[in-house]
């Protein structure tokens, strides 16, 4: 009985190699199992390289553009002058949008690196980018109560609010449930499609939102002028256009379906034990 169990064993070690992590294996297969695992790493996509690239230089593009409108033609930056209102739109390019759109792509260019260490490094970036942005929310409330300017009266205002507590919502769920350890498997996986699409569309509506809140800047201090190509509204459209050519880039990246994150060897590994151990199949029936 024990010769055949040690075999039984052995089997199930040299089935999981390659989807499965070495933990599975048996010693004496171990060494074979990890070097089938690794030779299992998946390539990088032809394209997705260049892809990745060309988005981080529009994104790049696009934080140095608001910022030479910014300095250019709105007198800079500074948090207690009239210039404070001018932090709101460099905060919320660089975390609602530039920041945001890095963390979504995280699963597209770390392809083979460690999942948790994947999660980590996705949940960084979000966390930065919420930081950035509720200082961006800060500062203009803050200009408001100080010139006393009505809050939340706008079409911007009112979608900018909602991105951000939808960002806010998004970004706690996904940490309970990916990040930390309480979540089960099946919970995961439910909510797993969910988090993609939310992630998605929150990103389109922090771009849409910016390009409403640029347009109604531009009308409230070009007026009419706005209309005879003054050099600042030329400016600020081709940020426009930057804007929505870095979230049409990275939502291409996203939808390819051949560029999305292959299974490595030990999420198959942890999702096979969790099967067992919650529906009673033995590892052998796979």
């Amino acid at each position: 009985m024990l010769g055949r169990k040690s075999h039984a064993e052995g089997k199930v070690a040299v089935d999981f190699c390659g989807q499965a992590e070495a933990t599975s294996c048996h010693p004496s297969v171990d060494s074979g199992c990890r070097l089938s695992m690794e030779s299992h790493a998946s390539p990088r996509p032809g394209g997705l390289s260049y892809c990745v690239a060309f988005s981080q230089l529009l994104g790049l593009t696009v934080v140095a553009v608001t910022g030479a409108w910014l300095g250019l033609y709105r007198g800079g930056i500074a948090w207690e002058s009239a210039l404070q209102f001018n932090v709101h739109p460099l905060c919320m390019v660089i975390g609602l949008i530039f920041l945001q759109g890095d963390a979504l792509l995280v699963y597209r260019v770390f392809r083979n690196e460690a999942k948790r260490t994947t999660k980590i490094l996705h949940g960084l970036l979000h966390g930065f980018a919420f930081i950035i942005a509720l200082v961006g929310l800060v500062a203009v409330f803050d200009y408001h109560r100080k010139k006393g300017y009505a809050d939340l009266y706008s079409l911007h205002s009112w979608c900018g609010i909602l991105a951000f507590v939808l960002y806010v919502v998004q970004w706690l769920v996904g940490f309970s449930f990916f990040l930390f350890p309480g979540a089960s498997f099946s919970l995961r996986s439910r909510y797993r499609p969910l988090h993609i699409f939310f992630g998605a569309s929150i990103f389109l509506l922090s771009v849409g939102t910016a390009l409403l809140g640029l347009k109604e800047a531009l009308l409230f201090k070009l007026g009419t002028k706005y209309s005879m190509f003054e050099p600042e509204g030329v400016l600020a459209n081709v940020l426009g256009l930057l804007l929505a050519g870095f979230a049409l880039v990275v939502l291409y990246i996203l939808t390819r379906t051949e560029w999305k994150r292959p299974p490595q060897a030990e999420e198959q590994a942890l999702s096979m034990d969790f099967k067992t151990l919650t529906e009673g199949d033995s590892p052998s029936s796979q």
